[in-house]
């Protein structure tokens, strides 16, 4: 009896859809290949959840720190024939936060100058206090 009164209530629970408010989610990207067509996709995606009122903040690191220099070209993909620093320029221009590592300028014939408009640094206990966050969805390429 009993049993059977909570696979009645399982399947009445369940049958209900359950509406996120998107507005209430982030999602974390932390891009951190070399890989031009992993660094394509982690910006199709986020493009894709910044297009769906998700809000999108991307972390670059080592290699992928690139994609952040001024004058860094990366190739273009089929089919839309864009490459990852024109995604993330998109990106930028849509107001989401874009960082590079910490450590990515200082090892690096880099400054802060030459980083593209709208990067900044990051800082490690800020971005560690950010990824704890239990709205936060974290994500590694």
């Amino acid at each position: 009896m009993k049993m059977s009164a909570f696979i009645a209530l399982f399947i009445f629970f369940s049958s209900f859809t359950i509406q996120v408010n998107n507005s209430e989610k982030e999602l974390f990207v932390v891009i951190t290949s070399a890989d031009s067509e992993t660094q394509m996709m982690a910006m199709v995606l986020a493009t894709q959840s910044v297009n769906q009122d998700v809000k999108v903040r991307i972390l670059l690191c080592g290699e992928a720190g690139n994609l952040a220099i001024t004058g860094y070209n990366s190739p273009a993909f089929a089919p839309s024939g864009r490459s990852p620093g024109q995604l993330l320029t998109g990106l930028l221009e849509r107001g989401i936060t874009v960082e590079v590592c910490g450590i990515f300028l200082p090892n690096r014939d880099f400054t802060d100058s030459d980083l593209i408009s709208g990067v900044s640094i990051a800082s490690p206990p800020e971005i560690a206090a950010y990824m704890m966050q239990e709205h936060v969805r974290y994500f590694t390429f």
